[in-house]
């Protein structure tokens, strides 16, 4: 019910001292690295994975295992749908509970990793396509924090989070994306957070515990974004909504799929991908992650 609660909510009207020595590592410039960092997807899902110890969770603190430790984290979240583009530019972004109906352990999270306002200026100066406003009016909504403090637990790796317009289309955040890349050489890691099949409004409630259960139409659908993923085919990604009444029911809104175009913008031809977290929950939406490089 508490779940539940909160999906009917979205529909109708949806630092320590580890921090600061963290923080305290940064130069205006960062260096670039001799090893490019990797891009994330991450499949977020419900907020409740933000303090559950569950298969998701587990696979994303052994990722951030696997992968080289990042100078700081740039995420593209879902729930931060804005007119123009903006960059959280504080030293220390709030945690926020950006949601409804859920037990009060998950209100009394609190991630306190430090921002880095030189790196939001040296980002907002890469972007060309728009004007990117220096933000000290957001901080770490759910769509980043219930997946980072699972990742870096100590909190003290710098986060920012770079809004997504909802005004412009997805050949546009695509495009904007691939001005991204000079941060991966200098070991900064861009993580999309949303889901790649994403219709709160057909859950199935009386599936939720029920593993992998998926629509027909999910299923063929993330099965056909992850065909496209694995064949650079990125231009069919881009204008989904060509791929029929399924991708539509996948996709009813762009704010979860819209992450997952940055991600791919960001990979150069020679990388790989790989998929983690490949499940379906409640019918209606998948945890389906990639990772780019």
């Amino acid at each position: 019910m508490q779940r539940k609660q909160f999906i009917t909510t979205l529909i109708t009207g949806a630092a320590g001292m580890t921090g600061l020595s963290a923080f305290n590592r940064f130069t205006d410039d960062l260096k670039e690295q001799d090893q490019l960092m990797p891009v994330l997807f991450i499949g977020h899902g419900s907020p409740m994975n933000g303090i559950e110890d569950n298969e998701f969770s587990k696979r994303w603190a052994a990722m951030a295992k696997e992968i080289p430790t990042p100078a700081a984290v740039l995420v593209v979240s879902a729930h931060w749908f804005t007119n123009g583009t903006r960059i959280t530019a504080m030293d220390s972004p709030p945690t926020i509970h950006d949601f409804g109906g859920f037990p009060r352990e998950l209100y009394e999270v609190q991630y306190p990793a430090p921002g880095n306002p030189a790196l939001a200026k040296e980002t907002s100066s890469l972007i060309h396509s728009a004007n990117v406003e220096l933000s000290h009016d957001w901080g770490l909504d759910h769509g980043a924090w219930t997946i980072i403090r699972h990742m870096y637990p100590k909190a003290d790796i710098p986060v920012l989070q770079l809004s997504i317009d909802y005004t412009k289309n997805p050949q546009w955040h695509y495009d904007l994306a691939k001005e991204l890349y000079s941060l991966r050489k200098k070991g900064v890691l861009i993580l999309g957070s949303g889901n790649m099949v994403h219709n709160l409004r057909m859950v199935a409630w009386d599936k939720l515990d029920a593993p992998e259960y998926g629509y027909d139409w999910a299923l063929h659908m993330n099965s056909k974004f992850k065909e496209l993923i694995g064949n650079n085919d990125h231009r069919q990604l881009i204008n989904y909504s060509a791929l029929g009444k399924e991708a539509m029911l996948s996709i009813p809104t762009p704010e979860h799929y819209l992450p997952l175009l940055y991600t791919l913008g960001l990979k150069n031809e020679k990388e790989q991908v790989s998929f983690f977290n490949d499940k379906a929950v409640g019918g209606s939406l998948t945890m389906t992650s990639v990772k780019v490089g």
